[in-house]
């Protein structure tokens, strides 16, 4: 921690809380790609539709709150709509 700088320990403490913040989107983010990842592999189309409609919805609130970039989330959304239209059935 920077010494004698109130300014540089205030902007230490705020970098670790947005950190934390943008781990615990990203986790959460992560699982539900787990979840859809799962029931593509299953090769369930109903179970893979609602699990992504769950992943665009995490994706697009990671989005909105800074963990990931908006095209980020764009692209992913995209290629999992991919992966569902590619499901026979």
């Amino acid at each position: 921690m920077p010494k004698k700088n109130r300014s540089a320990e205030k902007r230490v403490r705020k970098a670790e809380k947005a950190r934390k913040v943008n781990v615990a989107n990203r986790k959460t983010l992560n699982k539900a790609s787990k979840t859809f990842l799962a029931a593509i592999k299953a090769g369930d189309k109903a179970a893979a539709k609602t699990a992504f409609n769950t992943y665009s919805s995490v994706a697009d609130k990671s989005a909105k709150k800074g963990a990931i970039s908006k095209n980020a989330a764009s692209r992913r959304k995209s290629r999992a709509a991919a992966k569902v239209a590619a499901l026979p059935g």
